[in-house]
């Protein structure tokens, strides 16, 4: 891996948590894949890190699957629906 180097930290549990869950939404395959994109939103400005929040949640493993089930037959991102179903809830508590 020429033109590489390895960047290794020990961080507390709950935060790896919500790292690989966040990487597993964002679809990516690999860890080095999540950190490159942070480190280069980071340095080269792209996403403002102020702006959004990661929600992480367990849910039971049954209502997982159905979840993803939904997802992929209505061609669906996980990100899109959760913030969907929230924007919703809050529109209609505003009413």
């Amino acid at each position: 891996m020429e033109g590489k180097k390895n960047l290794c930290a020990m961080i507390p549990a709950e935060l790896h948590a919500r790292i690989m869950a966040e990487k597993e939404e964002m679809k990516l395959g690999t860890l080095a894949e999540y950190v490159e994109r942070i480190f280069a939103e980071h340095f080269e400005g792209g996403n403002d890190m102020q702006t959004e929040r990661t929600l992480a949640v367990k849910i039971s493993a049954e209502l997982f699957d159905r979840l993803k089930e939904y997802l992929e037959k209505n061609h669906l991102k996980q990100k899109d629906f959760i913030t969907q179903l929230i924007q919703q809830a809050l529109d209609n508590a505003e009413e």
